[in-house]
């Protein structure tokens, strides 16, 4: 149905005025009249445009510090109004109402109000009412308003009119509708979210998230699954906000994993050196830190070389030329990095189809958010796990207490494990892992394929032993039988870190003593399903 309805009147009232000045006059260029309220339509008038005020429809001033001025039936009269409803035009008639046949619209600027710190006052203050209530009006009557929500769609409004001398086809009005809608719901959702945080309230009766398309995606995890890629407008770094300097588009998997890798380093300050981190299917296969970048990734790429093939890399510190060099000796799909120097740049050109973000930063690992997992009917809303331990929150329940250097590792097998797929077994030695047991039915299985993986890279490597002999051990859980520690012990583990809490706890520290192994208790376990 194409149904052209031409564009005679129009209201503007907006927050963001990007744009505004080249959309009205190309409204008015084509005979287009203008109404606007307070500030917008000010900056018309300055721009010499004539513009009818929003007051002067209405018959009243706008009032209550800009809190009343569009809620009114000559405005929303205007844009309900249905045109071939001969009651309605009586009515538009008899009440002196014109109708409204494009509304242009961008909302108070909650989000950003929330973004920034604001009070809670300023908050509620940036809660838009007129707004959103108009917009829902035009576009429930989109067979014959235009409803213009964002910036972006200034141009297509305007290529529109001209292809149709004025007027709007109804697809386009349709696809209009659909974006209004969405901003509306995204920007309820935006004020119901804060709300509840606001207010501390863990599970209010509704919740409601909303995104912004940031990219469609060629597909998802799999070739016949349809896929896009929305920000939440958290500002968090990583893959969301990260700028792309070369190779193809990121995939719905590139995007997971490289979250993955990226969150996982971030848990590695900085200041405190290197740390390299190498993911394939969203789980490590190599984490390590080292006395330079390059040292890091040769270091966590030793760990498991077979599956760091086509991985993601993420660094904790902008990416230099030489650790550029030995990312390039295989094919690697993303290496995401708070920044990138012009030497690994060049290096990284060489290789087109490799991926190069960077970040301008790292997201914080404790930092406060939520996180959501769909279900048949329904979908289970969580805090993201920030929990964090020191060594001083640790308890140690064996004969034997850790050594120093064993309780460093310790302390970085724990951090690994936290992004491990349950259920996780990591070993580590001297801050890198050698052997990753992840997404098993059994803890004692991720503690073999861990051990077994550590003895083949042993023989790819000409090594004497396997580099699980003096390693350290983190388990996700408690472990709920002796045998997942026995099988570290056997793999030449001299020290475990877990989250205790097993009604076996006594049979499990009794194996340890046995074994001549330290063990030490966190109090909190890091399931990741």
């Amino acid at each position: 149905m194409t149904h052209l309805v031409p564009v005679g009147r129009a209201l503007l009232s907006v927050s963001d005025k990007t744009g505004l000045l080249d959309l009205a006059r190309a409204l008015a260029g084509m005979g287009v009249e203008l109404i606007s309220t307070g500030g917008t339509a000010q900056a018309l008038r300055t721009a010499g445009l004539a513009v009818r005020d929003v007051a002067e429809v209405t018959g009243f001033p706008e009032m209550m510090d800009g809190r009343v001025k569009t809620l009114h039936p000559n405005v929303h009269g205007g844009l309900l109004a249905l045109r071939d409803d001969d009651e309605h035009l009586v009515a538009m008639a008899v009440h002196g109402i014109e109708p409204i046949d494009l509304l242009v619209v961008n909302l108070y600027p909650f989000e950003a109000a929330v973004a920034r710190g604001a009070s809670y006052d300023d908050c509620v203050e940036n809660i838009d009412i007129g707004g959103p209530a108009m917009i829902r009006a035009a576009a429930k009557n989109h067979r014959f308003v235009n409803v213009v929500t964002d910036i972006a769609d200034y141009a297509p409004l305007l290529a529109e009119m001209k292809a149709h001398k004025g007027a709007t086809s109804h697809a386009f009005r349709q696809r209009l509708a659909l974006t209004a809608y969405s901003r509306t719901a995204a920007y309820d959702a935006a004020v119901s979210g804060w709300m509840a945080e606001a207010l501390a309230e863990p599970a209010p009766r509704r919740r409601a998230f909303a995104g912004q398309l940031a990219s469609p995606l060629r597909y998802g995890e799999n070739p016949h699954q349809r896929a896009a890629f929305y920000t939440d407008g958290t500002w968090r770094p990583g893959v969301a906000t990260a700028r792309q300097w070369q190779g193809k588009e990121l995939s719905y998997n590139n995007i997971n994993d490289t979250d993955a890798a990226f969150e996982l380093v971030a848990e590695f300050d900085p200041l405190q050196g290197p740390a390299c981190v190498i993911v394939k299917h969203a789980n490590p296969c190599g984490v390590a830190r080292g006395a330079t970048l390059a040292e890091a990734y040769a270091r966590a790429f030793d760990c498991d070389r077979t599956s760091a093939f086509g991985g993601i890399i993420a660094l904790n510190q902008p990416l230099d030329a030489a650790t550029a060099e030995k990312i390039v000796e295989i094919f690697t799909e993303v290496v995401i990095a708070p920044g990138a120097d012009e030497g690994a740049r060049a290096v990284f050109a060489t290789k087109k189809n490799l991926r190069l973000l960077t970040t301008m930063g790292l997201p914080n690992p404790v930092a406060r958010g939520l996180a959501f997992k769909q279900v048949a009917g329904g979908f289970l809303v969580q805090d993201r796990d920030a929990g964090h331990v020191t060594a001083a929150d640790l308890r140690v329940v064996t004969k034997r207490a850790p050594t120093d250097a064993e309780l460093a590792d310790l302390m970085f097998a724990w951090t690994v494990a936290k992004h491990v797929k349950s259920n996780a077994i990591v070993y580590v030695k001297d801050g890198a892992t050698v052997g990753v047991g992840a997404g098993q039915m059994s803890r004692v299985d991720s503690t073999r394929i861990a051990a077994r993986k550590a003895e083949d890279m042993a023989m790819a490597l000409g090594l004497p032993a396997p580099l699980t002999q003096g390693a350290v051990v983190a388990s996700d859980a408690f472990f709920p039988f002796a045998d997942g520690l026995i099988t570290a012990a056997e793999a030449g583990a001299t020290a475990i870190i877990q989250p205790g809490g097993s009604v076996r706890d006594d049979e499990v520290i009794a194996a340890a003593d046995a074994a001549g192994l330290a063990m030490v208790f966190t109090g909190q376990r890091h399931f990741r399903h």
